[in-house]
Protein backbone atom coordinates (compact mmCIF):
# COMPACT_ATOMS: atom_id res chain seq x y z
CA UNK A 1 0.00 0.00 0.00
CA UNK A 2 1.26 3.47 -0.88
CA UNK A 3 2.27 5.70 2.00
CA UNK A 4 0.12 8.84 1.88
CA UNK A 5 1.83 10.62 4.77
CA UNK A 6 3.02 14.17 4.44
CA UNK A 7 6.63 14.29 3.22
CA UNK A 8 9.23 14.94 5.89
CA UNK A 9 11.20 18.19 6.08
CA UNK A 10 14.19 16.33 4.68
CA UNK A 11 12.10 15.10 1.73
CA UNK A 12 10.79 18.59 1.09
CA UNK A 13 14.33 19.97 1.07
CA UNK A 14 15.33 17.23 -1.34
CA UNK A 15 12.44 18.18 -3.58
CA UNK A 16 13.86 21.70 -3.68
CA UNK A 17 13.29 24.15 -6.44
CA UNK A 18 11.94 23.25 -9.85
CA UNK A 19 14.65 21.56 -11.83
CA UNK A 20 15.92 19.40 -8.98
CA UNK A 21 15.28 15.68 -9.15
CA UNK A 22 12.78 14.23 -6.71
CA UNK A 23 12.38 10.49 -7.10
CA UNK A 24 10.41 7.87 -5.23
CA UNK A 25 13.78 6.21 -4.52
CA UNK A 26 13.66 5.16 -8.18
CA UNK A 27 16.34 6.24 -10.62
CA UNK A 28 15.41 7.47 -14.10
CA UNK A 29 16.88 4.30 -15.59
CA UNK A 30 14.94 2.04 -13.20
CA UNK A 31 11.83 3.99 -14.19
CA UNK A 32 12.58 3.28 -17.86
CA UNK A 33 13.16 -0.40 -17.19
CA UNK A 34 9.81 -0.68 -15.38
CA UNK A 35 8.04 0.85 -18.36
CA UNK A 36 9.80 -1.56 -20.72
CA UNK A 37 9.04 -4.64 -18.61
CA UNK A 38 5.34 -3.93 -18.48
CA UNK A 39 5.03 -3.85 -22.27
CA UNK A 40 7.52 -6.69 -22.84
CA UNK A 41 5.51 -8.96 -20.52
CA UNK A 42 2.33 -8.25 -22.48
CA UNK A 43 4.15 -9.06 -25.72
CA UNK A 44 5.62 -12.21 -24.11
CA UNK A 45 9.11 -11.49 -25.38
CA UNK A 46 11.67 -14.23 -24.89
CA UNK A 47 14.75 -13.71 -22.72
CA UNK A 48 16.88 -13.56 -25.85
CA UNK A 49 14.71 -10.85 -27.40
CA UNK A 50 14.82 -8.81 -24.21
CA UNK A 51 18.60 -9.24 -23.92
CA UNK A 52 19.14 -7.67 -27.35
CA UNK A 53 16.92 -4.58 -27.01
CA UNK A 54 16.70 -3.64 -23.33
CA UNK A 55 20.15 -2.57 -22.13
CA UNK A 56 22.39 0.10 -23.77
CA UNK A 57 24.99 -1.21 -26.22
CA UNK A 58 27.64 1.37 -25.36
CA UNK A 59 28.29 3.75 -22.45
CA UNK A 60 31.20 6.17 -22.89
CA UNK A 61 32.63 8.51 -20.27
CA UNK A 62 35.43 10.98 -20.96
CA UNK A 63 37.26 13.70 -19.06
CA UNK A 64 37.32 17.09 -20.72
CA UNK A 65 40.23 19.39 -19.76
CA UNK A 66 39.28 22.96 -20.65
CA UNK A 67 41.32 26.13 -20.25
CA UNK A 68 39.25 28.79 -18.51
CA UNK A 69 39.40 32.52 -19.14
CA UNK A 70 41.70 33.08 -16.15
CA UNK A 71 44.24 30.61 -17.54
CA UNK A 72 43.41 27.75 -15.16
CA UNK A 73 42.41 24.30 -16.37
CA UNK A 74 39.13 22.74 -15.26
CA UNK A 75 38.22 19.13 -15.99
CA UNK A 76 34.60 18.31 -16.84
CA UNK A 77 32.96 14.91 -17.28
CA UNK A 78 31.35 14.08 -20.62
CA UNK A 79 29.00 11.18 -21.34
CA UNK A 80 27.49 9.52 -24.40
CA UNK A 81 25.23 6.48 -24.41
CA UNK A 82 24.14 4.53 -27.48
CA UNK A 83 21.19 2.39 -26.49
CA UNK A 84 20.09 0.50 -29.60
CA UNK A 85 20.90 0.98 -33.30
CA UNK A 86 18.92 -1.88 -34.86
CA UNK A 87 16.68 0.56 -36.75
CA UNK A 88 19.40 3.03 -37.72
CA UNK A 89 22.10 5.35 -36.38
CA UNK A 90 21.86 6.59 -32.79
CA UNK A 91 19.92 9.83 -32.41
CA UNK A 92 19.62 12.01 -29.34
CA UNK A 93 20.48 15.28 -27.67
CA UNK A 94 23.36 16.47 -25.55
CA UNK A 95 22.51 18.28 -22.31
CA UNK A 96 24.78 20.54 -20.25
CA UNK A 97 23.67 20.41 -16.61
CA UNK A 98 25.33 19.97 -13.20
CA UNK A 99 23.03 17.01 -12.39
CA UNK A 100 23.92 14.95 -15.50
CA UNK A 101 24.72 11.34 -14.53
CA UNK A 102 25.33 7.99 -16.22
CA UNK A 103 22.00 6.72 -14.90
CA UNK A 104 20.11 9.68 -16.34
CA UNK A 105 21.80 9.53 -19.74
CA UNK A 106 21.20 5.77 -20.00
CA UNK A 107 17.50 6.35 -19.34
CA UNK A 108 17.30 9.17 -21.88
CA UNK A 109 19.05 7.07 -24.54
CA UNK A 110 16.62 4.22 -23.82
CA UNK A 111 13.63 6.53 -24.28
CA UNK A 112 15.12 7.84 -27.53
CA UNK A 113 15.25 4.33 -29.00
CA UNK A 114 11.55 3.83 -28.45
CA UNK A 115 10.64 7.43 -29.23
CA UNK A 116 12.15 7.06 -32.70
CA UNK A 117 10.43 3.71 -33.16
CA UNK A 118 6.96 4.86 -32.06
CA UNK A 119 6.92 7.61 -34.73
CA UNK A 120 8.49 5.36 -37.35
CA UNK A 121 11.84 7.11 -37.70
CA UNK A 122 14.63 4.82 -39.01
CA UNK A 123 17.00 5.69 -36.18
CA UNK A 124 18.04 4.32 -32.80
CA UNK A 125 18.52 5.89 -29.40
CA UNK A 126 21.44 7.92 -28.12
CA UNK A 127 21.97 10.62 -25.51
CA UNK A 128 24.85 12.64 -24.14
CA UNK A 129 25.73 15.17 -21.52
CA UNK A 130 28.37 17.22 -19.80
CA UNK A 131 28.37 17.78 -16.04
CA UNK A 132 28.58 21.57 -16.02
CA UNK A 133 26.71 24.63 -14.82
CA UNK A 134 26.55 26.77 -17.96
CA UNK A 135 25.56 29.84 -15.92
CA UNK A 136 29.12 29.95 -14.57
CA UNK A 137 30.76 29.93 -18.00
CA UNK A 138 31.65 32.79 -20.28
CA UNK A 139 30.72 32.43 -23.96
CA UNK A 140 34.31 31.51 -24.78
CA UNK A 141 34.44 28.89 -22.03
CA UNK A 142 31.14 27.44 -23.21
CA UNK A 143 32.49 27.10 -26.73
CA UNK A 144 35.65 25.38 -25.52
CA UNK A 145 33.63 22.91 -23.41
CA UNK A 146 31.38 22.14 -26.39
CA UNK A 147 34.23 21.65 -28.86
CA UNK A 148 36.26 19.57 -26.41
CA UNK A 149 33.26 17.30 -25.81
CA UNK A 150 32.72 16.69 -29.50
CA UNK A 151 36.40 16.20 -30.21
CA UNK A 152 36.77 13.65 -27.41
CA UNK A 153 33.73 11.71 -28.69
CA UNK A 154 34.51 12.10 -32.39
CA UNK A 155 35.03 8.37 -32.98
CA UNK A 156 31.39 7.82 -31.98
CA UNK A 157 29.74 10.61 -33.95
CA UNK A 158 28.95 10.62 -37.66
CA UNK A 159 26.00 11.04 -40.07
CA UNK A 160 25.59 7.27 -40.29
CA UNK A 161 26.53 6.32 -36.73
CA UNK A 162 25.41 8.85 -34.08
CA UNK A 163 23.75 12.22 -34.65
CA UNK A 164 23.43 14.56 -31.62
CA UNK A 165 20.95 17.41 -31.19
CA UNK A 166 20.13 20.16 -28.65
CA UNK A 167 18.79 19.31 -25.20
CA UNK A 168 18.74 20.99 -21.79
CA UNK A 169 21.03 24.06 -21.82
CA UNK A 170 22.26 23.43 -25.36
CA UNK A 171 21.07 25.30 -28.44
CA UNK A 172 21.61 25.88 -32.20
CA UNK A 173 24.86 27.79 -31.54
CA UNK A 174 26.35 24.83 -29.66
CA UNK A 175 25.23 22.53 -32.49
CA UNK A 176 27.07 24.85 -34.88
CA UNK A 177 30.25 24.43 -32.83
CA UNK A 178 29.72 20.65 -32.82
CA UNK A 179 29.28 20.56 -36.60
CA UNK A 180 32.28 22.80 -37.22
CA UNK A 181 34.51 20.72 -34.93
CA UNK A 182 33.58 17.51 -36.76
CA UNK A 183 33.92 19.14 -40.19
CA UNK A 184 37.39 20.47 -39.30
CA UNK A 185 38.52 16.98 -38.31
CA UNK A 186 37.04 15.50 -41.50
CA UNK A 187 38.37 18.36 -43.67
CA UNK A 188 34.98 18.60 -45.38
CA UNK A 189 31.55 20.13 -44.75
CA UNK A 190 29.40 17.60 -42.84
CA UNK A 191 26.11 19.26 -41.80
CA UNK A 192 24.32 15.92 -41.24
CA UNK A 193 26.49 15.06 -38.21
CA UNK A 194 24.19 17.07 -35.90
CA UNK A 195 20.66 18.43 -36.07
CA UNK A 196 19.09 21.49 -34.50
CA UNK A 197 21.60 23.76 -36.25
CA UNK A 198 20.99 27.39 -37.23
CA UNK A 199 19.21 27.76 -40.58
CA UNK A 200 22.24 29.46 -42.12
CA UNK A 201 24.36 26.31 -41.86
CA UNK A 202 21.90 23.55 -42.68
CA UNK A 203 19.25 23.72 -40.01
CA UNK A 204 15.61 22.96 -40.76
CA UNK A 205 12.67 25.30 -40.78
CA UNK A 206 10.30 24.48 -37.94
CA UNK A 207 12.93 22.77 -35.75
CA UNK A 208 12.93 25.29 -32.86
CA UNK A 209 9.25 24.80 -32.06
CA UNK A 210 9.00 21.18 -33.25
CA UNK A 211 8.77 19.44 -29.86
CA UNK A 212 5.98 21.72 -28.68
CA UNK A 213 4.23 21.59 -32.05
CA UNK A 214 4.24 17.79 -32.02
CA UNK A 215 2.76 17.87 -28.54
CA UNK A 216 -0.06 20.17 -29.71
CA UNK A 217 -0.97 17.74 -32.52
CA UNK A 218 -1.21 14.96 -29.93
CA UNK A 219 -3.21 17.09 -27.49
CA UNK A 220 -5.74 17.96 -30.18
CA UNK A 221 -6.27 14.29 -30.95
CA UNK A 222 -6.47 13.40 -27.24
CA UNK A 223 -9.11 16.06 -26.55
CA UNK A 224 -11.01 14.92 -29.63
CA UNK A 225 -10.93 11.32 -28.37
CA UNK A 226 -12.10 12.42 -24.91
CA UNK A 227 -14.81 14.69 -26.39
CA UNK A 228 -13.33 17.73 -24.63
CA UNK A 229 -13.20 21.14 -26.29
CA UNK A 230 -9.65 22.48 -26.58
CA UNK A 231 -10.92 26.04 -26.96
CA UNK A 232 -11.19 27.49 -23.48
CA UNK A 233 -9.28 24.63 -21.82
CA UNK A 234 -7.09 25.73 -18.91
CA UNK A 235 -3.40 24.80 -18.92
CA UNK A 236 -0.46 24.73 -16.48
CA UNK A 237 3.06 24.43 -17.90
CA UNK A 238 5.95 23.27 -15.71
CA UNK A 239 9.16 24.50 -17.29
CA UNK A 240 9.35 27.63 -19.44
CA UNK A 241 12.39 26.89 -21.55
CA UNK A 242 12.26 26.39 -25.30
CA UNK A 243 9.70 23.58 -25.19
CA UNK A 244 7.52 24.96 -22.40
CA UNK A 245 7.37 28.48 -23.77
CA UNK A 246 6.44 27.29 -27.27
CA UNK A 247 3.90 24.88 -25.78
CA UNK A 248 2.22 27.77 -23.97
CA UNK A 249 2.31 29.97 -27.07
CA UNK A 250 0.93 27.33 -29.46
CA UNK A 251 -1.82 26.21 -27.06
CA UNK A 252 -2.86 29.81 -26.53
CA UNK A 253 -3.16 30.12 -30.32
CA UNK A 254 -5.43 27.05 -30.20
CA UNK A 255 -7.76 28.87 -27.80
CA UNK A 256 -6.43 27.53 -24.50
CA UNK A 257 -6.11 29.64 -21.35
CA UNK A 258 -2.63 29.49 -19.82
CA UNK A 259 -3.17 29.65 -16.06
CA UNK A 260 0.33 28.93 -14.73
CA UNK A 261 3.97 28.65 -15.82
CA UNK A 262 7.22 27.97 -13.99
CA UNK A 263 10.97 27.70 -14.29
CA UNK A 264 13.94 27.29 -11.96
CA UNK A 265 13.10 30.57 -10.20
CA UNK A 266 9.52 29.72 -9.29
CA UNK A 267 5.95 29.04 -10.37
CA UNK A 268 3.58 31.85 -11.34
CA UNK A 269 -0.19 31.68 -11.54
CA UNK A 270 -3.00 34.01 -12.57
CA UNK A 271 -6.71 33.99 -11.75
CA UNK A 272 -7.32 35.15 -15.32
CA UNK A 273 -4.57 34.11 -17.71
CA UNK A 274 -0.83 34.38 -18.16
CA UNK A 275 0.29 36.72 -20.93
CA UNK A 276 2.67 34.32 -22.71
CA UNK A 277 4.23 37.01 -24.88
CA UNK A 278 4.95 39.15 -21.81
CA UNK A 279 6.45 36.15 -19.99
CA UNK A 280 8.65 35.35 -22.98
CA UNK A 281 9.92 38.94 -23.13
CA UNK A 282 10.57 38.83 -19.38
CA UNK A 283 12.78 35.75 -19.81
CA UNK A 284 14.58 37.31 -22.76
CA UNK A 285 15.36 40.36 -20.61
CA UNK A 286 16.09 38.74 -17.24
CA UNK A 287 17.17 35.21 -18.17
CA UNK A 288 14.46 33.56 -16.04
CA UNK A 289 10.94 34.24 -14.75
CA UNK A 290 12.34 35.72 -11.53
CA UNK A 291 10.30 38.81 -10.65
CA UNK A 292 7.45 37.95 -13.03
CA UNK A 293 5.03 38.14 -10.10
CA UNK A 294 5.46 41.92 -10.27
CA UNK A 295 3.22 41.72 -13.35
CA UNK A 296 -0.36 42.74 -12.64
CA UNK A 297 -2.61 39.79 -11.85
CA UNK A 298 0.24 37.30 -11.43
CA UNK A 299 1.15 35.61 -8.14
CA UNK A 300 4.12 33.43 -7.20
CA UNK A 301 3.42 30.09 -5.55
CA UNK A 302 5.23 29.42 -2.27
CA UNK A 303 6.10 25.92 -3.50
CA UNK A 304 6.72 25.64 -7.27
CA UNK A 305 5.76 21.95 -7.17
CA UNK A 306 2.19 23.03 -6.35
CA UNK A 307 1.81 24.02 -10.02
CA UNK A 308 1.44 20.29 -10.72
CA UNK A 309 -1.61 20.18 -8.45
CA UNK A 310 -3.58 23.09 -9.89
CA UNK A 311 -7.18 22.45 -11.05
CA UNK A 312 -6.58 22.77 -14.80
CA UNK A 313 -7.79 20.80 -17.81
CA UNK A 314 -4.31 20.09 -19.15
CA UNK A 315 -1.02 19.71 -17.30
CA UNK A 316 2.24 19.90 -19.24
CA UNK A 317 5.40 18.77 -17.41
CA UNK A 318 8.17 20.28 -19.56
CA UNK A 319 11.07 20.32 -17.08
CA UNK A 320 13.12 17.31 -15.92
CA UNK A 321 12.47 13.71 -14.90
CA UNK A 322 10.55 12.41 -11.87
CA UNK A 323 8.48 15.48 -11.05
CA UNK A 324 5.16 13.71 -10.42
CA UNK A 325 5.71 11.00 -7.83
CA UNK A 326 3.97 8.79 -5.31
CA UNK A 327 4.11 11.78 -2.96
CA UNK A 328 2.14 14.24 -5.08
CA UNK A 329 0.30 12.22 -7.77
CA UNK A 330 -2.78 11.92 -5.51
CA UNK A 331 -3.09 15.70 -5.65
CA UNK A 332 -2.90 16.05 -9.44
CA UNK A 333 -6.26 17.35 -10.61
CA UNK A 334 -5.74 17.68 -14.37
CA UNK A 335 -7.65 15.01 -16.34
CA UNK A 336 -5.05 15.13 -19.14
CA UNK A 337 -1.25 15.16 -18.86
CA UNK A 338 0.93 15.81 -21.90
CA UNK A 339 4.53 14.80 -21.15
CA UNK A 340 6.81 17.28 -22.87
CA UNK A 341 9.64 16.30 -20.52
CA UNK A 342 11.28 12.87 -20.55
CA UNK A 343 10.12 10.64 -17.70
CA UNK A 344 8.25 13.26 -15.63
CA UNK A 345 6.18 10.58 -13.86
CA UNK A 346 7.61 7.82 -11.68
CA UNK A 347 6.09 4.30 -11.84
CA UNK A 348 4.26 4.97 -8.57
CA UNK A 349 2.74 8.13 -10.03
CA UNK A 350 1.75 6.21 -13.16
CA UNK A 351 -0.19 3.69 -11.09
CA UNK A 352 -1.96 6.40 -9.12
CA UNK A 353 -2.89 8.39 -12.22
CA UNK A 354 -4.06 5.24 -13.98
CA UNK A 355 -6.45 4.49 -11.10
CA UNK A 356 -7.68 8.09 -11.27
CA UNK A 357 -8.28 7.60 -15.03
CA UNK A 358 -5.98 10.46 -15.96
CA UNK A 359 -5.34 10.39 -19.71
CA UNK A 360 -1.56 10.57 -20.18
CA UNK A 361 0.07 11.27 -23.53
CA UNK A 362 3.41 9.53 -22.84
CA UNK A 363 6.75 11.21 -23.39
CA UNK A 364 8.01 8.85 -26.10
CA UNK A 365 5.04 9.93 -28.20
CA UNK A 366 4.16 13.37 -26.88
CA UNK A 367 7.58 15.01 -27.20
CA UNK A 368 8.69 13.14 -30.33
CA UNK A 369 8.10 16.20 -32.52
CA UNK A 370 11.66 17.38 -31.92
CA UNK A 371 13.34 14.18 -33.08
CA UNK A 372 10.89 13.92 -35.98
CA UNK A 373 11.93 17.27 -37.39
CA UNK A 374 15.56 16.47 -36.52
CA UNK A 375 15.19 13.41 -38.76
CA UNK A 376 13.74 15.62 -41.50
CA UNK A 377 16.70 17.99 -41.07
CA UNK A 378 19.11 15.05 -41.41
CA UNK A 379 17.32 13.96 -44.62
CA UNK A 380 17.58 17.48 -46.04
CA UNK A 381 21.28 17.64 -45.15
CA UNK A 382 21.90 14.36 -46.97
CA UNK A 383 20.10 15.63 -50.09
CA UNK A 384 21.47 19.16 -49.97
CA UNK A 385 17.94 20.39 -50.66
CA UNK A 386 15.81 22.26 -48.10
CA UNK A 387 12.05 22.34 -47.67
CA UNK A 388 9.69 25.14 -46.65
CA UNK A 389 8.33 25.34 -43.11
CA UNK A 390 4.89 24.51 -44.51
CA UNK A 391 6.25 21.23 -45.92
CA UNK A 392 7.98 20.43 -42.61
CA UNK A 393 4.84 21.06 -40.55
CA UNK A 394 2.71 19.01 -42.93
CA UNK A 395 5.05 16.04 -42.51
CA UNK A 396 5.25 16.54 -38.74
CA UNK A 397 1.46 16.72 -38.41
CA UNK A 398 0.97 13.57 -40.47
CA UNK A 399 3.62 11.59 -38.59
CA UNK A 400 2.45 12.66 -35.12
CA UNK A 401 -1.25 12.12 -35.82
CA UNK A 402 -0.63 8.73 -37.43
CA UNK A 403 1.51 7.69 -34.46
CA UNK A 404 -1.08 8.90 -31.93
CA UNK A 405 -3.79 6.95 -33.76
CA UNK A 406 -1.65 3.78 -33.77
CA UNK A 407 -0.90 4.06 -30.05
CA UNK A 408 -4.53 4.81 -29.16
CA UNK A 409 -5.69 1.85 -31.25
CA UNK A 410 -3.19 -0.37 -29.42
CA UNK A 411 -4.26 0.97 -26.02
CA UNK A 412 -7.89 0.13 -26.76
CA UNK A 413 -7.07 -3.28 -28.21
CA UNK A 414 -4.90 -4.38 -25.27
CA UNK A 415 -6.90 -2.41 -22.69
CA UNK A 416 -3.75 -0.75 -21.37
CA UNK A 417 -2.73 2.88 -20.68
CA UNK A 418 -1.28 4.95 -23.50
CA UNK A 419 2.27 4.65 -22.14
CA UNK A 420 2.21 0.87 -22.23
CA UNK A 421 0.61 0.97 -25.67
CA UNK A 422 3.36 3.27 -26.97
CA UNK A 423 5.98 0.82 -25.73
CA UNK A 424 4.13 -2.12 -27.25
CA UNK A 425 4.17 -0.41 -30.65
CA UNK A 426 7.81 0.64 -30.44
CA UNK A 427 9.15 -2.57 -28.88
CA UNK A 428 7.55 -4.62 -31.64
CA UNK A 429 9.29 -2.47 -34.24
CA UNK A 430 12.70 -2.58 -32.57
CA UNK A 431 12.44 -6.33 -31.94
CA UNK A 432 11.53 -7.02 -35.56
CA UNK A 433 14.46 -4.92 -36.81
CA UNK A 434 16.89 -6.67 -34.46
CA UNK A 435 15.71 -10.12 -35.53
CA UNK A 436 15.85 -9.26 -39.23
CA UNK A 437 19.44 -8.06 -38.85
CA UNK A 438 20.47 -11.06 -36.75
CA UNK A 439 23.81 -11.32 -34.95
CA UNK A 440 27.23 -10.82 -36.49
CA UNK A 441 29.21 -13.81 -35.25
Amino acid sequence: MLDKKEPSKKQKRKRGRLGKHFTDKVSAFDNAMTQFDRAANILKLTKSQVAVIKEPRRVTEVKLPVRMDDGSIEVFTGLRVQHNIARGPAKGGVRFHPDVSVDEVKALAFWMTYKCAVVGIPMGGGKGGVVVDTRKLSLGELERVARRYFAEMIDLFGPDSDIPAPDVNTNPQIMAWFMDTYSMHERRHVPAVVTGKPLEIGGSAGRVSATAQGMVYCVRKAFEHLSISLAGATVAVQGFGNVGSYAAKLLRQSGCIIKAISDIDGAFVSDNWIDVDLATKHVETHGTLKGFDETAGVEKLDDPMKLLELPVDLLIPAALENQITGENAHNVKAPVIAECANGPLTPEADEICEKKRVFIIPDILCNAGGVTVSYLEWVQNRMGYYWTEERILDDLKRMMEDSFAKVLQTALAYEVPMRTAAFIVSIERVTEAAELRGLYA
